[in-house]
This record gives structure tokens, C-alpha cells and sequence, in this order.
């Protein structure tokens, strides 16, 4: 027994201690490090994979940056610096290893101490605060502030702060989009399906989401193939443990060189029958239709996952976030075999059609990518880990209304965009997507330094910029690149304050931090943001089109003046399957203008059909949505109303040529 002590100490390496410790070389974890380094403090990082970068360096190479006006500080220096090393690359679009040696040079200028493949086992508190943690090589990291700037949160779930996994239900945060998500069949046309990719030259969209027809999900035993699952008997709204789909962003040319995709061990076709159905039902489709291929340096693209089935893996990775390190590694390889084999039964599977057989066979790996690890990606793309419940928790309301924040630090601007948690079988034996809604608009919001720190009755010294307090319908949009390292910047200026000041992360002047990330080109407001017309502040009944109902994809834009920030269109194409309803009630009696709003622009439809549904209503009018309504809105008809009689406005875009939109509706009630 007393032998076993003695070689437990003796295992145990002590490092002195650095003013923060980072774990997790992630985009966030580097802009913490830099930002610290900048300021003065000494940095260690820890990282618990191989390679450092996260997805940046380890697959995720066409950037989802949303406005790119709302990003600034380290994350712009950064991909101004990545995309100088090749000549001819993009802002935002440079190659993996072009990212990777951008990070390390970095990393050398802050001076910081490395180490990788070393993850954290446990952690030594005094108290609440946080003293050490040692990693999976027996080394002890002494620090007196933390980042955990990991994907997992494991940092931050082994020292005591609350935390959750899953989806909230609908109530907890009052999110309209929020808990189990159900989702109709979205028709799709033939020639939208049989169209390319953008960036290789198709016209089609450039993504397609959802389930584009009815395709049954039964084998001949009546059991549910491969990938589809049973119903879990949830209702619409209900919470949840599970979690969007996970993938790997593939990095793939049609260069000479190129290495052929490679066939797993452990190959099984049986799982790509969803698949082969959904080929059989739009048997033109092209490579670039089952992928999203984005064009980065070098002749290189950037593939991901779109549609019904892709590289996504929907339902595999609800045991990843809180997962042991062996059920991670199970789903890591998981996921690669599942992607290997989906490329590899295109390419080779005479089922598939031999010109779909053609174009997949003339991709392949990057032979001067990911050379350590077979040319395969380093990353599993992690969508959702952990997430904290911190001192303030950023829900749906902060990213489409209440988005301006005292305490911001940083600024979010993607939609609310949640790739497929499951699929499931209908009750006639069909398959829908679930929890993959149509993408949610958001305006341009602030972020506050609340997010990233714990309450402050659970830990003073850490800080916490990815697996930040918000929502799973908050971190649909948060989990960007860029707004990680907008936080980690934070994060790493908050600790030296915090450092200076000897006080706890949750007493950092924020003012003072707010100051110090602006003189670092940080951005943290965009002018007109929360000027737009609000639908609250409107007369009469105003439904927004966040809060329509919607059939078919429709595209958000902030194009305009719109309400609320945000506008819907039909991007020209699927024309006679999409429609958007407003649901009005009146809340008085009497004469009431039934009014719509849309943004018009000169490649709008001349003739965009208006369907009106009331008490004694049923009309049609054809808008004119090249021409701007007088005041914003557009009477469509004046009608005798009682209080709670329900008036439905319809826009379509059956017959219709250009672009058809649509912004919000009204019930005014009208003055003698």
C-alpha cells in the first residue's frame, strides 16, 4: 500500500505555475492564449488530441462567418494571416494546413507552453477555486486562473459547474424552436435536386434541408432500415438528451494526385439503403446535390453535409458530450467508417447510377492534407458539447429581439441552424428529419461576458468561451469559429484584468474589458443594430415571419428596413411548394385593415399570389412586390371583425417569377 503512494507521487510531475492554463488548443483556446500573452500573463495550453486548431486546422475550412462586419479582433487577424500563406487564397477560405501553421505561429509568439495528446483526469480545488488539474500523462498544470476552452467542457464539468446536455423543452426558456422538433416532409422539385452545387457552376440553391419527398423508411420485415429511427413518442416542444448530428468536413479535390477514397474495414452497404432510396427518388442527382462542396485555396473544397442523407450522422452522438473517453473514441470511428463508407458506396456500388458513380469517383483526399492521419481530417466536428449554465444563459429571445447586452464582448450573426438530431418514421412508414427546422434568422446580437463565467457562487478563476451559458437553440447559431474566438479573446483579456486587479473572474471591470478588446480591434456593436421597426412596438396585431408558419425552405435576409431585422424569400426557385402563413387575432371589435409588409426590391415577383382567409373572407390579390408599400405595409383588404375572430394572410409562390418575400402581417383596427 505504502509502495503504491510512493510510485503515485513519484508519477505525479508538478509544472510551476502560469497565470492561465488553457485546456483545449482550439480556436478559442489559441485566442485566449494570444490575448493573454498580449497582455503581460504567462500561458500554458493543454490540449487532449494530437494535433492543436481544432476544427480551423482539422477540416472546417470554408468558415460560416455570418456578417463578416461583426467579426473582428484575433479571429480577423487570424484569417488574414492564414489566408496570406498561399497566394490566391480567401479571407475566411484558406487550406487546413495553411490554418494549422497560422496557429503555431501564433502559439510560438505568445511564447506559450504546449502540451497535446494530454487529457484532463481530475482537478485540484481549494474550496470553489480551482488549484490544478492533472492530465492522462500524470502531469499536474498549477495555474491561478483557467480557460476551458474545449469542445467537451470536461475543464469546466470536473470542477463543479452546473451544466447541462440535450435540448431544453419549449417552457424553460419560453423558445418557440426549442425540445423535440418534428419536421414535415419539405417537397423538393426534380430540377432543384438535379442541380449542382454553386460553387461547382450549378444554379440550384446551395443548400438543400430536410426531407425532399416521401420515401419510406421500412424494410421488407416492416423494421426500420439503417439510420431511421422509431418515434420516441415525444411531444412537440419536450426536452430531450439529445443533440444535432455530428460529422467530418472532408477536404477533397479533383486535383491528378488526389487519393482515392478509401473503403473501412469494417464496410457495411446495408447502412446507405436510406440512401439508395432517396436516389431512386431523384435519380439525376448529382454529387453536388448530396454534399455542400465550398471552394477554399489550392483547388480544394470543403465538404459537408446538406439534405436527408450526407455526412451527418443523426442520432450517433447523443452520448458524446458527457461520454468517457472510450465511448468518444467509439463514436469518432464510428463516424469516420459511416463517412468513409458513404463516399466509398458512391464511388463503387453498382446500385448507384453509373454517372453519380462518375462524378464521386472523381474526387478524392488531399494528398498534401492531414498527411499524419491518412489525409483523413484530424476533427470530428463537435456541433454541441456541454453546455454551462453560467451567470446569464443566452436563449432564443437574445439572438432575434433582445440583443443588445451592457456587458458585451464579442457578437454572433449566424442563423439559428440545427442539422438533423434524428430520423424518424412516420406513422404511415415514411421518413421525416427531426430537429432540423428551417433555419431561424437572428439580427446581429451581442454577447455578454456573462456567457463565458460561472455563477459566482461555483468557481472564481475560469472562464468558459465555447461551451458558453446558452440554450441548444442559442448555440445553433453561437457555435461559429469566429465567435468562439471573439471569446476566447475576451477571455483571455478578462483573466489578465482579473490577474491585475486580484479579483475573481465574476468581479472584472467589464467596462475596462470592453475597452482593452475594442483597442484590439474587437468588434462589439454594429451600427442600426436595434433600431430596426420592431413588431411589439407596431399597432393593431403584428405576427413577424420568425413566428409564421412555413412550409417548403425559405431564405432569410436582412436585406432592407424589414421588421424585426429579418425578411423571408423563396431565392427564385421550387416554385408552387412554398408558403408562408400569418395568424392574426383580433383583440377588438370593429372595422380592421388586414395589412402585409414585404421587402421590395426590382428582382421581387410582379405578382406574388396573397391568399386572405377570415369570417366571411376568402380573396386572392396579386402583389406587385417590385413596388414599396406607402408606409412599410400594404392594405390587402378592410373587414368587419369581432374580438378573437382569426384573419390567415398566405403568401405563396405558385406561378410566380422572381423572388417572392414576405416580412410580416397586420391587423389595424381602423380609426373613424
Amino acid at each position: 500500500m505504502r509502495l503504491g503512494i510512493i510510485l503515485a507521487c513519484l508519477c505525479l510531475v508538478r509544472l510551476p505555475a502560469a497565470d492561465l492554463v488553457i485546456y483545449g488548443a482550439t480556436p478559442a483556446g489559441v485566442a485566449a492564449a494570444v490575448a493573454a500573452a498580449r497582455e503581460g500573463l504567462t500561458v500554458e495550453i493543454v490540449e487532449p488530441t494530437p494535433w492543436i486548431g481544432g476544427m480551423v486546422a482539422g477540416g472546417l475550412s470554408r468558415t460560416d462567418v455570418g456578417r463578416a462586419d461583426a467579426v473582428g479582433g484575433f479571429a480577423r487577424e487570424f484569417f488574414a494571416r492564414a489566408a496570406a500563406i498561399r497566394p490566391g487564397a480567401q479571407m475566411w477560405y484558406a487550406e487546413p494546413s495553411a490554418n494549422m501553421q497560422a496557429f503555431r505561429a501564433f502559439l510560438t509568439e505568445a511564447k506559450a507552453e504546449l502540451r497535446v495528446d494530454r487529457r484532463v483526469v481530475s482537478v485540484r480545488r481549494d474550496g470553489r477555486r480551482i488549484l490544478s488539474f492533472t492530465d492522462s500523462a500524470g502531469e499536474e498544470h498549477r495555474g491561478v486562473f483557467f480557460v476551458d476552452a474545449s469542445y467537451e467542457g470536461d475543464l469546466m464539468a470536473m470542477a463543479g459547474v452546473t451544466h447541462v446536455t440535450g435540448r431544453e423543452g419549449r417552457a424553460e426558456f419560453d423558445e418557440p424552436l426549442a425540445g423535440y422538433h418534428p419536421m414535415p416532409v419539405r417537397p423538393r422539385s426534380v430540377e432543384t435536386m438535379s442541380s449542382e452545387c454553386p460553387s461547382l457552376g450549378g444554379k440550384g440553391p446551395s443548400y438543400v434541408h430536410g426531407t425532399p419527398a416521401a420515401i419510406s423508411g421500412l424494410d421488407a420485415r416492416g423494421e426500420a432500415i439503417a439510420g431511421v429511427l422509431r418515434d420516441p413518442g415525444l411531444k412537440p416542444g419536450d426536452p430531450d438528451d439529445a443533440t444535432q448530428s455530428y460529422n467530418y468536413r472532408i477536404v477533397v479535390t479533383r486535383a491528378a494526385d488526389r487519393v482515392p477514397f478509401p473503403r473501412p474495414e469494417d464496410y457495411d452497404p446495408a447502412r446507405y439503403e436510406l440512401l439508395l432510396r432517396l436516389i431512386g427518388a431523384f435519380p439525376e442527382i448529382p454529387f453536388g446535390r448530396l454534399f455542400h462542396l465550398g471552394e477554399i485555396a489550392g483547388g480544394k473544397y470543403d465538404l459537408n453535409a446538406q439534405g436527408l442523407f450526407s455526412t451527418d450522422l443523426p442520432g450517433a452522438s447523443f452520448a458524446y458530450p458527457a461520454g468517457s473517453h472510450e465511448v468518444r473514441e467509439r463514436i469518432r470511428r464510428d463516424h469516420r467508417s459511416f463517412a468513409q463508407g458513404l463516399l466509398w458506396f458512391l464511388s463503387h456500388d453498382e446500385r448507384v447510377p453509373a454517372r453519380l458513380r462518375q462524378q464521386t469517383a472523381a474526387w478524392g483526399l488531399c494528398r498534401d492534407e492531414f498527411v499524419d492521419n491518412g489525409h483523413w481530417p484530424y476533427a470530428l466536428y463537435v456541433r454541441e458539447g456541454r453546455r454551462m449554465r453560467g451567470a446569464y444563459v443566452l436563449r432564443q429571445a437574445d439572438l432575434q429581439n433582445d440583443v443588445l447586452k451592457p456587458d458585451g464582448v464579442g457578437m454572433g450573426s449566424f442563423v439559428i441552424d440545427c442539422h438533423i438530431v434524428r430520423r424518424i418514421l412516420a406513422p404511415d412508414g415514411t421518413v421525416r428529419d427531426e430537429g432540423s427546422f428551417q433555419d431561424a434568422p437572428v439580427v446581429p446580437y451581442q454577447i455578454p461576458y456573462r456567457c463565458i463565467v460561472p455563477r459566482r457562487e461555483e468557481c472564481p478563476n475560469l472562464l468558459v468561451p465555447v461551451c458558453l451559458s446558452g440554450t441548444h437553440i442559442a448555440v445553433c447559431s453561437l457555435r461559429m469559429e469566429p465567435v468562439y474566438m471573439a471569446m476566447g479573446q475576451a477571455s483571455g483579456i478578462a483573466a489578465a484584468l482579473a490577474r491585475r486587479a486580484g479579483c475573481q473572474v465574476q468581479e472584472v471591470d467589464v467596462d475596462e474589458l470592453r475597452r482593452r478588446l475594442r483597442s484590439a480591434g474587437a468588434v462589439l456593436e454594429l451600427a442600426g443594430v436595434g433600431t430596426w421597426t420592431r413588431s411589439s412596438s407596431l399597432p393593431g396585431v403584428v405576427q413577424d415571419d420568425t413566428a409564421a408558419e412555413k412550409s417548403g425552405h425559405w431564405t432569410s435576409t436582412a436585406y432592407g428596413n424589414p421588421v424585426d431585422g429579418t425578411s423571408i424569400h423563396d431565392g427564385a426557385s421550387d416554385k408552387g411548394a412554398l408558403s408562408v402563413t400569418f395568424t392574426l387575432k383580433a383583440a377588438t371589435s370593429g372595422p380592421h385593415r388586414i395589412r402585409l409588409a414585404y421587402v421590395p426590391a426590382p428582382n421581387r415577383s410582379p405578382s406574388a399570389p396573397v391568399r386572405v382567409v377570415g369570417p366571411g373572407l376568402d380573396l386572392t390579390r396579386r402583389v406587385d412586390q417590385r413596388k414599396a408599400p406607402a408606409d412599410g405595409f400594404l392594405d390587402l383588404k378592410t373587414a368587419e371583425l369581432r374580438a378573437g375572430d382569426v384573419v390567415k394572410v398566405t403568401v405563396s409562390n405558385t406561378g410566380t417569377t422572381g423572388f417572392v418575400g414576405a416580412d410580416a402581417a397586420q391587423l389595424l383596427p381602423k380609426t373613424p
